[in-house]
């Protein structure tokens, strides 16, 4: 399923290469909220809830 998903690259990911990106259809059809590291597309992906989701945005906010 997760190969056919669109995935959107952090804004806060500008840092050098460490970018992480998010499947945003995906979590509005779900709310399950999928993020994965953008320079492994095949490696391992977190399922996030809405709260976690927003606390990992509210991080990268503060120590980006």
């Amino acid at each position: 399923m997760t190969e056919s998903l669109r995935w959107v690259k952090s804004s806060y990911s500008n840092n050098g290469g460490q970018c992480i990106e998010w499947a945003p259809e995906h979590a509005a059809a779900t709310g399950e909220f999928l993020v994965r590291d953008s320079k492994d597309l095949n490696g391992p992906q977190l399922t996030l809830t809405r709260a976690a989701f927003a606390g990992l945005v509210e991080f990268a906010r503060h120590h980006g």
